[in-house]
């Protein structure tokens, strides 16, 4: 019921982002996903599965977050014909939704973790996973983007040797 609501949110925040800025409209996308994902816990802990562990209720709100995640990426694709054209362009509203709403999940995860005070390697590795994985795509856009800078500076200044040549 929750994601319902978030869903409906994202389809009338679409149209209302264009007087907001984007930063402010994706940090509310984590924070309303944050106490999403949180609701559900109690939800999933409280009134579906009373008598379940800790562990048992987290790891179906786990499931809901992959499950939603492979949902919400395949919706924002654009074009299933080239689905990472055009490279190195802006992301949808959509596509930052889907990072905020997953952004969320792992901010969620890090507090159960917190909560329970438990050391486990599997938990540990899968966020270690996805925060090396957050980097190597920082790095790769980086790149990309000092590479387009570095293009069009030397272009600038073969034109104006060009230009002076004339």
């Amino acid at each position: 019921i929750l994601f319902c609501f978030q869903l409906l949110l994202c389809h009338f925040s679409v149209k209302k982002k264009k007087t907001e800025q984007m930063e402010y409209y994706i940090i509310n996308w984590v924070v309303i996903g944050v106490l999403s994902w949180a609701a559900t816990f109690l939800l999933v802990r409280k009134i579906l599965f009373p008598n379940q562990s800790f562990d048992f209720c987290n790891r179906i709100v786990s499931t809901i977050h992959a499950s939603l995640a492979v949902a919400l990426s395949s919706l924002s694709v654009q074009d299933w014909r080239c689905p990472v054209c055009p490279m190195a362009s802006k992301s949808s509203p959509w596509q930052m939704q889907t990072m905020a709403v997953s952004l969320a999940y792992m901010i969620y995860d890090l507090g159960c973790g917190l909560v329970v005070k438990q050391f486990k390697i599997d938990n540990s590795i899968h966020h270690l996973a996805m925060a090396l994985g957050l980097q190597l795509v920082s790095a790769f856009w980086f790149y990309k983007i000092a590479r387009m800078v570095t293009y069009k500076l030397a272009k600038r200044t073969t034109s104006k040797e060009l230009a002076k040549a004339e």
